[in-house]
């Protein structure tokens, strides 16, 4: 398997991301806190959009940072993937073992890519044609 990180200059707020999950039609939208604290451009209420688009499907659950570091819980760790960042994964074996997925449309998953975001309380995943990011000011 490989990854690539995609949050470069960014990220999650680490303590309360606040995390908030959206459907439009078959595009998923996921609004956090940024991180004010590593990222000085930003500041307290700062937002995050990633807005995935044409999503089949995604899910959103265990493990959290707790589950990550003292039980192991995530099936990527293994590869060396860090806590609380956000990646592009392939050849992750999606299509065979994706739990406890939210199906969003039914198109073809041919050009689709397995993103994986770790926030503090929730793993988010999610397999879609592409994804875009953007900063709302406070």
């Amino acid at each position: 398997m490989r990854f690539i990180k995609l949050n470069h200059g960014w990220n999650a707020e680490p303590n309360v991301p606040d995390v908030k999950i959206a459907v439009d039609d078959t595009d998923v939208i996921v609004r956090f806190r940024l991180n004010p604290f590593q990222f000085k451009e930003f500041v307290y209420g700062d937002e995050g959009l990633l807005t995935f688009h044409n999503c089949c499907q995604y899910r959103v659950g265990v493990p959290n940072d707790e589950g990550f570091y003292q039980y192991g819980q995530s099936r990527f760790k293994q590869y060396g993937i860090a806590w609380g960042e956000f990646y592009q994964l392939e050849d992750s074996g999606w299509e065979s073992e994706f739990p406890d997925s939210i199906q969003v449309s039914g198109q073809a998953t041919e050009n689709c890519k397995h993103y994986l975001f770790y926030f503090r309380d929730d793993t988010f995943e999610c397999i879609a044609d592409s994804f875009n990011f953007q900063v709302i000011h406070a």
